[in-house]
């Protein structure tokens, strides 16, 4: 049950259900009516995965990239320091 609660939950990164974008299709509740008919060809399905895939993969970067943003702006900046350079260090935090 924890599981498939996991996997039918979207991720707020990709936007898209775990289940989808590892198997393509939403998660069976185990009620639903099978439908009859022909299946999805391999090629179709597989062109779908990639499809899935690329969304999420567009959607992590996307994610990434706002989280760096928003990182990147509580930063101030930062001085660069060479080998030889002197600088001063507090002790407050060493112990004796």
């Amino acid at each position: 049950m924890a599981e498939f609660t996991y996997n039918n939950k979207v991720y707020m990164g990709t936007k898209v259900l775990p289940s989808k974008a590892n198997q393509g299709q939403d998660p069976r509740i185990g009620f639903e009516m099978r439908k009859r008919g022909k299946y999805e060809g391999v090629e179709k399905f597989e062109e779908k995965m990639r499809s899935v895939q690329e969304e999420v993969k567009a959607a992590l970067q996307k994610a990434q990239e706002d989280m760096k943003r928003y990182a990147d702006r509580e930063r101030g900046e930062v001085e660069e320091y060479r080998v030889g350079d002197l600088v001063l260090l507090s002790t407050k935090d060493l112990k004796y």
